[in-house]
């Protein structure tokens, strides 16, 4: 027995288990914290970089040195710039994201009562993109080179043109005003009346969804067109399995993980694209708060909705890299 044979167990071995499995396990959990360090400290640094001081926004042009002295000393605006940025990210890690310097409300508290409103636009417009995008690249899959797949591509093309608020004035024209079938704007929570609710988040998500429904239809349809010709999905129709079962469970897991991978790109787009969304259907969400602060300086609060809106970007992305992880090991 050579020497090389003698170690072929432990190469084995540490192509099973060694290092890279582990590294590459770990790797999404470790590009989000390098992720999260280095937005915070831009979103910190941002803030205590301005020429807001929250002295002169609260007691106007009146305050003396004295009282900006005070108020700064209060605030911890005295302190050195990396002392403030990890007292302020140690609060934050613990829920704590400060006070207003206008209001003194809490600015979590301030952010939970907005931010229902981005998650409920946000979470029904994937699912309408899910469902309608879904749907058409199947559709135009199975019928490629047919009028449904020409005009499945043509609309998407159409529909990734359009910005979100345009759509949104289009909707509105057309069902809040020429056939008045849902509300032009307004929110109602959930828990207060869930059909009005619904009512009131339908339109903004459909005005969000459509750009991620056209390119997951896109991607889909690709991905489909591809499996169906592979020589497993060829193989599993020779022994006679149905079409829908041979579509569903061969071919559709095959092509769902680049159209998940595109979904997930798509989600940082919906939750910024939300922000937009809310002034044109009037809606009080984080990104109205978000206005409003930036409007007065008010920096704490636009620390910690920038921050939270990180968060909800890095949680999404983290969700899709599991998704596509389990398809991918379900094959």
């Amino acid at each position: 027995m050579t020497a090389l044979q003698r170690r072929a167990p432990a190469f084995g071995a540490i192509r099973r288990w060694g290092p890279a499995r582990g590294i590459g396990r770990g790797m999404p959990v470790l590009n989000a914290v390098l992720v999260v360090l280095l937005s915070t400290f831009v979103t910190f640094g941002l803030g205590a970089l301005g020429d807001a001081n929250p002295a002169a926004a609260v007691l106007g042009e009146t305050a003396t040195p004295e009282d900006i002295a005070r108020m700064n000393h209060e605030f911890g605006l005295d302190r050195p710039f990396l002392e403030q940025y990890a007292t302020w990210l140690g609060n934050a890690l613990t829920g704590d994201l400060g006070r207003s310097w206008f209001t003194q409300i809490p600015v979590a508290e301030s952010i939970a009562q907005r931010i229902t409103v981005d998650l409920s636009i946000t979470g029904l417009a994937v699912l309408i993109a899910v469902l309608a995008g879904g749907t058409a690249g199947i559709g135009a899959a199975v019928r490629a080179g047919g009028v449904f797949d020409r005009t499945v591509t043509a609309v998407c093309a159409a529909a990734s043109t359009v910005p979100a608020f345009v759509v949104g004035i289009g909707l509105i024209v057309l069902f809040s005003v020429a056939v008045p079938i849902f509300p032009s704007g307004g929110y109602v929570p959930f828990e207060q009346d869930p059909v009005q609710w619904l009512r009131l988040i339908t339109l903004p998500a459909i005005a969000l969804s459509l750009d991620a429904a056209a390119d997951l239809a896109r991607q889909l349809r690709t991905g489909l067109v591809g499996a169906l010709r592979e020589n497993y999905v060829t193989g599993a129709v020779v022994r006679g399995l149905p079409a829908r079962r041979v579509l569903l469970r061969h071919a559709l897991r095959n092509a769902a993980g680049p159209a998940v991978t595109v979904l997930g790109l798509h989600i940082p787009r919906l939750i910024g694209g939300a922000v937009v969304t809310e002034a044109v259907f009037s809606l009080p969400g984080l990104g109205q708060l978000t206005s409003e602060a930036a409007l007065k300086h008010d920096v704490p609060v636009i620390q910690g909705a920038l921050l939270v809106t990180i968060a909800l970007v890095l949680v999404s992305n983290l969700l899709v890299d599991l998704a596509v992880a389990r398809l991918r090991g379900a094959r």
